[in-house]
């Protein structure tokens, strides 16, 4: 297993975007193409973005982000996108791309991670806290989960 850090390099641009608009079809495409492009030689230590490579195939992804289009701009930063393709769910593979970006979060000062999902059970095994409900702009809501970075 491989965890690729886009900042860290930048060759898998390409395939990281077409991998999260994949994955995320909900999404609009320029948002993850944006995001994703930006975060190159960014200034500051957010966003990160992640792609989980076995064998040479990419199978999952996920971000660490400033603000995940929730009400509670208060929180930061965001696990996002968390994603694994589903022939190989069922591995724990989600909680290798966690732990990276609750690293990453850890390096650069931060004392908690978030994430927002309307998953119920599912982050609780990883240690998270359901802390309240948030608001997105487009009328939905979704459940508020932090856990502290020991």
């Amino acid at each position: 297993m491989n965890i690729i850090s886009i900042r860290d390099n930048p060759e898998y641009k390409d395939e990281a975007i077409a991998y999260f608009q994949r994955s995320w079809p909900s999404v609009r495409p320029e948002i993850y193409e944006d995001c994703i492009s930006y975060s190159i030689g960014a200034r500051d230590s957010l966003p990160q973005w992640y792609l989980l490579q076995k064998e040479g195939e990419i199978i999952g992804c996920a971000g660490l982000i400033t603000n995940d289009f929730i009400s509670r701009g208060d929180l930061y930063p965001w696990i996002c996108g968390i994603f694994i393709d589903e022939k190989h769910r069922g591995n724990a593979y989600a909680s290798l791309l966690m732990e990276q970006a609750k690293r990453d979060a850890k390096k650069a000062g931060f004392g908690y991670v978030y994430l927002c999902t309307g998953h119920i059970g599912y982050y609780e095994k990883y240690g998270f806290t359901y802390i309240g409900q948030g608001y997105h702009p487009w009328g939905e809501e979704s459940r508020i989960y932090e856990i502290a970075l020991a």
